[in-house]
């Protein structure tokens, strides 16, 4: 099967070497940063950052988006605007990007780590029940933890390589016990659940534009927000706190220089031009992936009940860890990028000592999952 997979994968994309995920710039990404440049509007100042903030509350729904520098602060930054500090635990999933929980530590948090559901990949909401019902208290208003005496004050679930976790089940959770929902969807532009845009679920929801993404704009994030006078929040923190005024340099608090730059935003514009073109060659890929492996007898994941799916990374999963690890062997070694799920994250060395829930169905993933090239498919 590795050989004919092997074969399979570059003739789909017509290449000998095939990369997990390259971005493709169809349209107008070099007049519109020749337009940067020809203006020497380059950094934070431009239009292109208020026009991509716009086409993406068009596109995903949200009354507001804020764009920001990365995905990573732009996760830093949502924890911190539903008041997330020194000493407080976040929930969230052992399988993810590290970033998700590097973004918890950074506030002096501490994530605790809850089980995923196989058929999403994502935080299960059977699991996130039980470990508050073992373990949490709701005192004067706010969800403690009983053992330790922590406030619980976020949870932060993932939408695992694109495909949304059961996001109104955690919700309505994190509702019973005062906790604030923030989404990472940095994986997930373009993914509905039960036809909503994830990100719009939570207070506050981010998105990432790094090189790999679907959308890229180079480098860059963005906070989604249902909740205006929030939003203005966030657009204050990431201007360093800055007071309008037409002359004075006035701060009212402790800022942060986090906005995007007008160059990526540039970029971002051009590509959101073609994000249905995108998508719908990211779901084309995902069902010629799924009728090959039927063939071949190997499991391809597909999209859970009441998800749309970007199909982001597409993923097999393999019998055991020994078939993962031959497969990403051979694959690499003949020319096809593939590459495992992340070491869990209660193993890393500065989260090893975290909560966490039974972790059975995460270690079960890890051992299994193989993504597989899904860059976008369209001729230049």
């Amino acid at each position: 099967m590795y050989n004919s997979f092997v074969t399979f994968v570059k003739q789909l994309y017509g290449s000998q070497q095939v990369p997990l995920h390259a971005p493709v710039f169809l349209g107008n990404e070099k007049k519109y940063l020749n337009e940067c440049i020809d203006t020497t509007f380059v950094s934070s100042v431009g239009k292109f950052v208020d026009q991509f903030e716009e086409q993406l509350a068009a596109f995903t729904g949200a009354k507001k988006v804020v764009a920001c520098v990365n995905g990573t602060n732009a996760l830093f930054l949502a924890l911190k605007l539903v008041g997330v500090e020194k000493g407080d635990e976040v929930l969230t999933q052992p399988l993810t990007f590290v970033a998700t929980c590097n973004s918890i530590a950074y506030l002096g948090a501490s994530p605790v780590f809850i089980d995923v559901d196989i058929d999403t990949m994502g935080m299960s909401p059977v699991s996130l029940r039980k470990w508050l019902f073992e373990n949490a208290i709701i005192k004067d208003g706010s969800c403690y933890n009983k053992l330790n005496g922590n406030r619980i004050k976020a949870c932060l679930p993932m939408h695992t390589f694109g495909h949304s976790v059961k996001i109104d089940e955690i919700k309505v959770i994190c509702d019973d016990y005062n906790i604030e929902l923030v989404e990472d969807a940095a994986e997930a532009l373009g993914t509905l659940y039960k036809g909503k845009h994830v990100g719009n679920f939570g207070k506050v929801g981010v998105i990432s534009f790094n090189g790999n993404k679907i959308l890229t704009t180079g480098g860059g994030g963005t906070l989604m927000f249902n909740d205006l006078e929030l939003a203005g929040r966030a657009k204050h923190l990431i201007t360093q706190a800055k007071v309008a005024h037409s002359i004075d340099f006035a701060h009212d608090e402790v800022g942060y220089n986090l906005r995007m730059p007008n160059v990526n935003a540039a970029i971002g514009c051009a590509q959101i031009e073609n994000i249905n073109q995108f998508l719908a060659s990211k779901r084309e890929t995902a069902n010629l992936y799924n009728e090959f492996f039927q063939k071949e007898g190997i499991s391809f994941f597909t999209e859970s009940e009441n998800c749309q799916s970007n199909y982001w990374l597409n993923v097999v999963l393999m019998e055991n860890r020994a078939q993962r690890d031959d497969f990403l062997k051979y694959t690499n070694q003949n020319g096809v990028m593939t590459r495992p799920a992340w070491v869990l994250m209660n193993k890393q060395p500065m989260y090893i000592d975290c909560m966490q829930s039974n972790l059975d169905n995460a270690q079960w993933l890890e051992d299994r999952i193989v993504n597989i090239p899904s860059s976008v498919r369209i001729k230049l």
